[in-house]
């Protein structure tokens, strides 16, 4: 009876050692079985928005559950992600889109997160196509125009952002830092409300992703400049930032990721699907719209490219002087 009893409880203690990796390859294998929630830290709507939602419908498809988008807006795009890093499962049913201000945040403020440390990298989808907008009735014609008046007047000039440290905000800083003026920063919470503002005249300026690109092809707004590397067919006349002599090419790539610790297994099927939900027509139709270039990048590659974000963007944080005080 002892020897039974002791056999017993040696094969239950084996079983005990076991039962989380045997769940674990069940779980990848049977995964997804429910729908899966892909956090999107910016507001409804704007073209990041509805690019992802594109994306999510079509990996949906290929997944055999729907991935259902969850705005989370706030902390300029880190909240939603720093969220998921916090409560998340590594299940790989809650996922994010990642912007470049959780690289930089870091270097700038304390952050609830550690970049390299808590989270999951799948896949790098794409990049922006940003540049600065004025109302077609405004006074500025030109950049240089902005660029003279802020001379002129230090500190008047205000522009809209979607919120403070995002890509937008660090660009026209360094735009303004390489001219010798100064810009007053007015963030908000995404694109649209930045549009509004500049609308209704509130701020001189709106330097944003094209989600601004319908109201400048219906002669609302004009582009002032683009920060990418070369003209865009779509709006011909508006200068590349490298062309004004500012030597910047600013883009702000971004992936898809989750909570650290997720089974390469479902980072497999997850990177897999997002990568095939890339070529669907709707995906395709909408990055040529707002101009979101393919950036593809595997999950070893989009590790690595994660480790040289934030390596950069503590040199750019410096070079402003933003750095957070120890």
């Amino acid at each position: 009876m002892r020897r039974r009893s002791l056999l017993a409880s040696s094969g239950a203690l084996a079983a005990g050692f076991l039962a989380p990796a045997v769940l674990q390859a069940q779980g990848a294998k049977d995964f997804p079985s429910k729908p899966i929630t892909l956090i999107m830290p910016w507001p409804a709507g704007s073209g990041v928005d509805l690019w992802h939602r594109a994306m999510a419908d079509a990996a949906g498809k290929l997944l055999g559950q729907p991935v259902v988008v969850d705005n989370r807006v706030g902390g300029s795009g880190t909240s939603g992600p720093a969220s998921m890093a916090a409560a998340a499962k590594p299940d790989g049913y809650t996922i994010a889109q990642m912007p470049v201000t959780l690289f930089r945040l870091p270097h700038m403020q304390k952050t609830p997160y550690d970049p390299m440390k808590d989270f999951t990298w799948i896949l790098h989808t794409s990049g922006y196509t940003f540049g600065v907008v004025v109302r077609a009735d405004s006074q500025f014609k030109s950049f240089k125009d902005v660029i003279e008046f802020a001379r002129a007047n230090p500190g008047k000039f205000t522009y809209a952002t979607p919120g403070a440290g995002t890509s937008l905000h660090i660009g026209m800083e360094q735009i303004a830092q390489k001219a010798g003026v100064k810009f007053t920063h007015v963030p908000f919470k995404g694109g649209p409300e930045g549009w509004a503002a500049l609308e209704g005249g509130h701020v001189m300026a709106d330097a944003d992703a094209t989600g601004w690109a319908p109201l400048v092809d219906a002669g609302k707004f004009r582009l002032l400049c683009i920060w990418t590397e070369k003209r865009n067919p779509r709006w011909p006349d508006a200068p590349t930032l490298n062309e004004l002599g500012f030597g910047l090419i600013l883009d702000s790539p971004f992936g898809l990721a989750g909570p650290k610790g997720m089974d390469p297994a479902v980072v497999q099927k997850l990177h897999d699907a997002f990568k095939a939900a890339l070529e669907d027509p709707k995906v395709v139709e909408l990055m040529a719209k707002y101009d979101y270039p393919k950036r593809y990048m595997n999950t070893a590659d989009y590790a690595k490219f994660a480790q040289q974000q934030f390596d950069e963007q503590r040199g750019v944080v410096d070079q402003l002087g933003l750095a957070k005080k120890n």
